[in-house]
């Protein structure tokens, strides 16, 4: 893998003057990214390489901390995906059932129409819709509730469903982009340990045959 020299750039500690170098995440990333700009980690594919296209060259400990906290960044991006993966899968069949109640409405305009509705956990009365008014209150969110006409609701439920899909779809793509690289992530900061295993086994080994001379 071809990768340009790039300089270990150095972090202060809070209070000292003490400097520690660190990698940026532009050297552990893809230059490309996904439709949310989510970030693509690099698959360190030769380490030795990729060790030495930093000056001075990056070590174990300083590629294993960079990689370490890209994965954090994975993790939490994952954890807040997951949650709006959890709010659309509830708030999509929603959306639905609204719908199907509206249409419901609209068809039964000139019929008498009872139904029941929840008074209390477990507790429900029988009551009579009005449904010839073809009028409806739809929540907005906030404490705010609009009146609407049968139409105009079947309209903007209709959009916010669309829209609701879409995004839905989007956060699903995202999730499963986050989690490969999650693993690409793993995958690297096992193969540069056992690569720096690797190194001071045969360090240690060269050593020993240099003391035995």
């Amino acid at each position: 893998m071809a990768v340009a020299n790039k300089r270990v750039e150095e972090d202060d500690y809070e209070d000292t003057d003490t400097k520690i170098p660190s990698l940026s995440l532009e050297s552990i990333t893809e230059p490309s990214a996904n439709a949310s700009q989510i970030p693509k980690c690099r698959f360190v594919e030769d380490i030795d390489e990729f060790s030495n296209s930093f000056v001075p060259p990056a070590s174990a400990e300083l590629l294993i901390g960079a990689f370490s906290d890209l994965f954090g960044k994975f993790k939490q991006y994952e954890m807040n995906l997951a949650a709006k993966r959890a709010n659309y899968q509830t708030k999509i069949p929603e959306i639905e059932k609204t719908l199907s109640l509206v249409r419901h409405l609209k068809q039964k305009k000139d019929e008498e129409l009872i139904t029941r509705y929840c008074v209390t956990d477990m507790v429900y009365a029988k009551a009579e819709v009005d449904a010839e008014s073809e009028k409806v209150y739809l929540w907005l969110g906030a404490n705010v509730m609009l009146e609407y006409t049968y139409d105009e609701a079947l309209e903007l439920l209709s959009e916010r469903e669309a829209a609701a899909k879409k995004d839905f779809q989007e956060v699903q793509e995202d999730l499963s982009f986050t989690r490969d690289q999650i693993i690409t992530a793993e995958v690297n900061i096992s193969r540069i340990y056992n690569w720096d295993v690797r190194n001071k086994r045969k360090k240690k080994d060269m050593e020993a045959t240099a003391a035995k001379k």
